[in-house]
């Protein structure tokens, strides 16, 4: 027999979330509170991340399995060695996170009707950006942005939240550079929150959520 979902929390004030063991079949834990930073970093270390549409409440996740990569596992293809090595493209770090969060939002996404990056999401990251908590790397061709990704940074594991690319292999050429200096600082794994076949293609994988969370703490 299936076990049922346990009833949704809806999130008050209080700066709390319930046990993620709680999350419903599909990942779903809670509804509602605010996308201040305090909550937003409560969130990101627990495991927790907010994933809603324009016209809905304030839904927080943490989806089992979950999508992870770790840094020593990417895989770059021949080709992608190619673009590496002719020098077509230029990293920046945190010099247009702004801009990346607009191109995340903005550019379509195949089978998905509008966007998640709402304005309200948008002030919430930048907000983190502020505090020195999220992070933008950025991949430029001619002093012009064309591809990159942020995400939230916790010190050990870099919690990815969109990416996106104007020209061919930006994108990748972002997520590989991002790879390289996390590997060198020693954080452990890059969270990609849940399963899409380009990120496979990447190397990364889906494990357990007890397993990710362990990660997340510090117990692997």
């Amino acid at each position: 027999m299936e076990k049922e979902d346990a009833p949704l929390c809806f999130l008050t004030e209080k700066l709390e979330f319930p046990p993620v063991s709680r999350a419903n079949s599909e990942g779903l834990l809670a509804v509602g509170g605010d996308l201040s930073p305090e909550r937003l970093i409560l969130a990101y270390k627990n495991g927790i991340f907010p994933w809603f549409n324009e016209d809905s409440l304030i839904l927080w996740w943490c989806p089992d399995p979950r999508m992870v990569l770790f840094p020593s596992r990417v895989r770059i293809s021949k080709s992608m060695r190619k673009v590496i090595k002719s020098n077509i493209f230029e990293i920046r770090i945190n010099t247009a996170f702004e801009e990346v969060i607009d191109f995340c939002a903005s550019i379509p996404r195949a089978g998905q009707e509008g966007t998640w990056i709402t304005d309200q999401m948008k002030n919430a990251y930048l907000k983190l950006y502020q505090l020195g908590m999220a992070k933008s790397y950025e991949v430029w061709q001619d002093d012009k942005l064309v591809g990159g990704l942020y995400g939230v940074d916790l010190g050990h594991v870099f919690c990815g939240e969109s990416m996106f690319s104007l020209v061919d292999n930006a994108s990748k050429f972002a997520l590989i550079k991002l790879v390289e200096e996390l590997e060198q600082k020693g954080y452990v794994l890059i969270d990609c929150q849940l399963y899409t076949p380009h990120l496979e293609l990447m190397g990364a994988e889906e494990i357990p959520r007890e397993a990710f969370l362990k990660y997340l703490k510090g117990q692997d």
